[in-house]
């Protein structure tokens, strides 16, 4: 049960093209986007689609498969855990960030 305290599963389609981010300590890191959509019947019988963004990021190999094989539109199911950060921006306001680091992923749709 230990597993399930800080999961993610998501699916849904890249935003963007992933961001490489070379560090200096030669590791490679990977941000993207996800969107993913509920679709409802609101009061009036319509049908609703909301779309809900995700910031997501991936280290290692999953970051390699991500720059190698995923571009802006791709569908993906993905698995990974939420982080939090803060940092101060050049005014110094504190801001704060939650993103998803990724640690599985599964590509989905046509094959291209």
């Amino acid at each position: 049960m230990s597993t399930l305290r800080n999961k993610v599963q998501l699916i849904g389609n890249l935003g963007q093209d992933p961001e490489v981010v070379k560090l200096d300590s030669g590791k490679n890191l990977v941000k993207f986007s996800l969107a993913t959509n509920e679709t409802y019947k609101n009061q009036q019988g319509e049908k609703v689609t909301e779309t809900q963004w995700h910031n997501l990021v991936a280290w290692g190999k999953t970051a390699e498969i991500i720059e190698k094989y995923l571009t802006k539109g791709k569908e993906v199911a993905v698995e990974g855990k939420l982080t939090y950060r803060n940092y101060e921006d050049k005014s110094g306001v504190k801001r704060y960030f939650t993103e998803i680091v990724v640690t599985d992923l599964q590509m989905l749709g046509n094959k291209q």
